[in-house]
């Protein structure tokens, strides 16, 4: 666990960009490309102070996508636009994936985090030109870290399913991991267990989607945080994530809070706890991920 440093005061966030509904999001497999019109992706432009007054970053930024959790039942909405606000504000472009939830079960919801994953880095999801297309990174929040984490070793989809590739062409450059759920054997969520699984729940599924067991030397580096008294998700998740992670000389920093409860987002306000977003920051910095003045 490094020790990051500090980085200076985030900037103000642009304006969200808005979206119009369309059919996106349910769960149904598509080779039409992702659009800003879908109703399941939400875009925050990175934003930079200059002066007085807020402007877009000058050279184009990476983007994060961002997973908000919800026991793949449902998407926690303060792990989703206040996170892409956040990150719009220390310099990065963000990109809420409203990912399909049960009754959809897996694959739905990794083939299209992964299909949005495609579609900005060929440019087919258009952006615009402030988008650096090969750095995209992910951060997930509990069942959205589970998904986060499935992302970023490239786990196998289905055998036949539209999209299936382990390729390090279909991970992100960089993960961060926020409680995550990430065992679906050792002391698993059954809530994200029966919602993703359904009727297909038997042990070499959970296995499958045991993260701990995907991880390789092509994960990229992660930013892991929790709670050592988490009752929804224990600890554990984290611990045997950032184990598999050293066991193959994977960079990774992991903060683990004494105390929290379990979801606690950006956890502004909550003592220790919103420390998480400047130790994320600093990482991020580290990783040559923010702008200079960051």
């Amino acid at each position: 666990m490094s020790s990051p440093s500090p980085t200076a005061a985030a900037a103000v966030p642009a304006s969200p960009t808005a979206t119009t509904a369309t059919d996106a999001g349910t769960g149904t497999t598509s080779s039409t490309p992702p659009s800003l019109r879908d109703e399941d992706l939400s875009f925050r432009p990175a934003a930079a102070s200059q002066g007085s007054g807020v402007s877009r970053q000058p050279d184009p930024a990476p983007l994060v996508l961002v997973l908000p959790g919800g026991g793949y039942g449902m998407h926690a909405e303060h792990e989703g636009p206040l996170i892409a606000d956040w990150l719009s504000r220390i310099g990065l472009n963000a990109l809420v994936v409203r990912y399909p939830v049960a009754p959809h079960r897996h694959p739905s919801g990794l083939q299209r985090v992964r299909d949005v994953l495609s579609a900005v880095r060929t440019g087919a999801l258009d952006l615009g030109s402030e988008i650096d297309r090969s750095r995209i990174g992910v951060i997930g929040f509990s069942a959205g870290g589970h998904l986060a984490a499935l992302l970023s070793t490239g786990a196998l989809l289905p055998s036949g399913t539209y999209g299936t590739t382990s390729a390090p062409t279909g991970r992100v450059d960089l993960s961060i991991l926020a409680y995550p759920v990430i065992s679906f054997i050792h002391e698993p969520h059954e809530g994200s267990v029966s919602n993703l699984l359904g009727s297909g729940d038997t042990f070499e599924a959970r296995r499958a989607l045991s993260a701990e067991h995907l991880v390789d030397a092509n994960t990229p580096p992660t930013f892991l945080w929790h709670t050592a008294d988490d009752g929804g998700v224990p600890v554990s998740h984290s611990l045997r994530y950032a184990n598999a992670l050293a066991l193959n000389n994977v960079p990774f920093d992991l903060h683990v809070f004494e105390r929290g409860d379990h979801g606690k987002g950006l956890a502004e306000g909550l003592g220790p706890l919103e420390a998480w977003s400047t130790l994320c920051q600093a990482w991020l910095g580290e990783q040559g991920w923010l702008p200079q003045s960051n």
